[in-house]
């Protein structure tokens, strides 16, 4: 997933933002609202973590906001209120989910992945895609029984391709969900760990998975014939 996190603490957004990726996420830091905004006009997210207690004002201002122009984004309130009419108010005004500080990394990854099955549909517990089968919670991927040895980077595109599995992936939809926005869009890191992943996915004897679609992008199916 590419998340937004919102967090005026820079410590605490900086752990956050390194935990996050190294769950195979891409992450972008705001530290106000106003930061928030610009980089929501900007980039597609799949869900933020959002502090409530910014310099600028309240993090239910911007999930109230996000809600009324009908997004479908999961949102993740963290707060260090933890009374029973603060978490009303927060799950009122738009949250999906709502987390009490101090908390524990493992927790919010847990959380982030429950929404991640909830939202925008419901989604499997387990990716599979003929014999490759993918598992969101632990973050590994066998193929024909065998366990593929991946990196962080790598499992975030192969997931990606799997959730997309048939769908001709374009390397702006890739970057934008696989790299934050860090990424060179004039590079060809995309390429490179396609090819990464290819060789150890597509070993000699499989049926090949994924595949180049030129001038276009990038695809994991089993039915195509060409790579």
């Amino acid at each position: 997933m590419r998340i937004l996190v919102v967090e005026d603490e820079a410590a605490l957004a900086d752990a956050l933002a390194r935990g996050l990726r190294k769950a195979a996420h891409a992450v972008d830091v705001a530290p106000t609202l106003a930061g928030a905004r610009t980089k929501l006009a900007l980039e597609e997210y799949d869900a933020m973590v959002l502090d409530l207690g910014l310099p600028d004002g309240s993090g239910l201002t911007l999930a109230r906001e996000l809600r009324e122009a009908g997004s479908r984004m999961s949102i993740l309130v963290l707060t260090a209120r933890d009374t029973i009419p603060d978490r009303v108010r927060g799950l009122d005004h738009g949250a999906d989910d709502y987390l009490v500080k101090p908390f524990a990394l493992e927790e919010l990854l847990a959380r982030l992945r429950a929404l991640e099955r909830r939202a925008p549909e419901l989604r499997p517990t387990e990716l599979v895609v003929a014999d490759l089968r993918i598992d969101p919670a632990a973050r590994n991927a066998r193929r024909g029984g065998r366990e593929i040895p991946l990196t962080t980077t790598e499992y975030a595109l192969l997931e990606f391709l799997a959730r997309n599995a048939g769908t001709v992936l374009g390397r702006a939809q890739i970057s934008a969900h696989v790299w934050d926005e860090n990424y060179d869009p004039l590079s060809n890191l995309i390429d490179v760990y396609v090819a990464r992943l290819r060789k150890k996915v597509d070993l000699p004897g499989l049926t090949p998975l994924l595949h180049t679609v030129r001038g276009a992008g990038y695809t994991l199916d089993p039915q195509r014939d060409t790579a």
